[in-house]
């Protein structure tokens, strides 16, 4: 859209790309599959659409999401939530929730604060235009590790004592909670994990009512409660107020939720899984008995290993991040494929019939190759990060397809994948994102249409992930005095694009900066491991000598 047009409602965006590509209202209301009076409430901002409407008028009229919503407008359940700006910076909450070591930074206190807010947030009409007396509803999940169970009553506590009424999922994963929320019509949901970490740690994921990570804005409110920042939240005295009598919350038992979830997975398979043998790790976390019940519904032959959580043992020395293993294992038992999960099951890596790790790149490939053929691969593009391998791009360029590229963090593959109407997506931990199906990444999901491929194909496992040839990747992480001084380096940046045309098609050169850390991370890609340690140690040699490397 042109600047005039930034200042633009919501609605009157609309009403200007109807009129610019000459459609009636009663045009665009069928398009849509909506009522015309629907659409002129729309117009009115009355009431806005909801993020799959959003979605379809993103598409119709070749706009991103971004130009349609402001960045710190949400809209829940049909509603517009106005929010802080979009830049805020978040103290607790990153790119994946609250995340720390269990009684230390994240503790009940902070937990039962988290569902106080929760539960006066989707009450409170300022923000969701309900009625005064209107009772939020929350979903929570968990996983196996100790803290998650302490964690789990302490946020239900608290949301019921701001007056929302809370349903237990129990020992679920992270995305069958996604699939619950958007399902059943939930406020938002909560899960408890703190994914491929160790026992120790935890975290509080928010998910929206849409199944997708919390906004940022609502992140902020969040910790402004955690703070006793009142003044944010414009709320007078010294706490949120409490819900009286009939108006506290209640807190039931919800898995029936879960075995839907079980369900959906189930019907998603076009064919019988009795011809294969798979093999499972669920890393003893979250997915360990579900996902020996979908397999076995599916009719596979199934050996599954990891599935004795003690709320000490998750992740340890299991499950996607540690696959050497369970590679031997597929290898031993000769399985047809084995299919390695996380302490949430959002991630999968895969493990072939001769015991070699397929990881989330040779997974994106199939499954690219999988929705091209069907014709649902929007605009043929795979969304990717920037720690891909190069082998993946050369591949999919050899099938037609595009790769886009995104920071490190699901998250943002995600938003790329909604900013441009992308349907694929993913990370090489195993974080795949197929947008048809899920709005975060869902283990599970992944290996069933990892094994549907298998079947449709009568194909092995590696002969259908062929085609990726890796590139040999290292990796060299350079403990700094100023990163951002050395990312804007001028020295240090022509010597990263000399590598980097030196390389040509055979690879490619990476600086990053950590995040968190005083680090910068350099990445070679190329055909022998000499040619990518010989590029490194010149990128290295660069930054040394302009000063900023710290003493080793």
């Amino acid at each position: 859209m042109q600047n005039e047009e930034i200042g633009m409602t919501i609605g009157e965006k609309i009403t200007h790309l109807r009129i610019v590509n000459n459609i009636s209202q009663e045009e665009l209301a069928a398009i849509l599959k909506i009522s015309r009076q629907s659409l002129s409430k729309w117009e009115n901002d009355d009431v806005s659409p909801s993020l799959d409407k959003v979605r379809e008028l993103c598409s119709l009229f070749k706009v991103s999401a971004d130009e349609l919503i402001d960045d710190n407008i949400v809209i829940h359940k049909g509603r517009r939530i106005e929010l802080p700006d979009e830049n805020i910076k978040t103290k607790y909450f990153g790119t994946d929730g609250f995340r720390g070591e269990a009684n230390e930074s994240l503790n009940s206190d902070r937990a039962y604060k988290i569902g106080r807010f929760l539960g006066w947030f989707y009450s409170n009409p300022k923000y969701t235009m309900q009625k005064e007396d209107y009772r939020p509803k929350i979903v929570i999940g968990k996983d196996t590790r100790r803290s998650s169970y302490m964690l789990e009553y302490a946020v239900a506590a608290g949301a019921a004592s701001s007056g929302a009424d809370v349903e237990l999922l129990h020992v679920t994963t992270t995305p069958s909670v996604s699939y619950i929320v958007r399902q059943d019509c939930f406020d938002c949901g909560v899960m408890i994990t703190a994914s491929h970490n160790p026992f120790y740690d935890n975290g509080i994921k928010i998910i929206n009512s849409h199944g997708e990570k919390i906004e940022d804005g609502i992140a902020y409110l969040a910790e402004a409660y955690l703070e006793g920042d009142f003044k944010t939240l414009e709320i007078e005295g010294e706490d949120l107020p409490f819900a009286k009598r009939e108006n506290i919350g209640t807190i039931n038992d919800y898995s029936s939720g879960r075995n839907r979830y079980i369900g959906y997975l189930i019907s998603l398979a076009k064919h019988s899984m009795k011809k294969l043998k798979i093999g499972l790790d669920t890393a003893n976390g979250a997915a360990w008995m579900i996902a020996k019940s979908v397999f076995e519904a599916l009719g596979a032959q199934v050996f599954i290993i990891n599935n004795k959580p003690n709320g000490l043992n998750i992740n340890l020395n299991a499950g996607s991040t540690h696959i050497q293993e369970f590679s031997k294992f597929v290898e031993q038992n000769k399985l047809d494929v084995g299919f390695a999960f996380d302490g949430d099951a959002d991630r999968c890596i895969a493990v072939d019939e001769n015991g070699k790790v397929v990881d989330g790149d040779k997974i994106l490939y199939l499954l690219a190759n999988k929705l091209k053929r069907e014709d649902v691969l929007e605009k043929d593009t795979v969304v990717a990060t920037v720690m891909s391998n190069s082998g993946l791009e050369k591949a999919l360029k050899q099938i037609g397809v595009e790769m886009v590229r995104t920071q490190v963090g699901d998250r943002f593959v995600f938003e790329k994948m909604m900013e441009e109407g992308y349907v694929l997506g993913g990370e090489q931990s195993g974080h795949i994102i197929i947008r048809k199906y899920a709005t975060t990444g869902d283990g599970m999901l992944t290996a069933i249409m990892i094994a549907e491929e298998m079947l449709e194909q009568k194909e092995t496992l590696s002969k259908l992930v062929s085609p990726v040839k890796v590139f040999p990747q290292v990796l060299k992480s350079v403990r700094v005095t100023d990163k951002n001084a050395v990312m804007d380096d001028k020295v240090v940046l022509a010597r990263f694009e000399e590598i980097n045309k030196e390389i040509s098609d055979n690879g490619r050169a990476l600086l990053r900066q950590s995040g968190t850390e005083p680090v910068v991370r350099i990445m070679v890609e190329n055909s022998t491991l000499e040619k990518c340690n010989e590029y490194i140690d010149r990128i290295y040699n660069v930054i040394k000598k302009r000063g900023y490397v710290l003493s080793e």
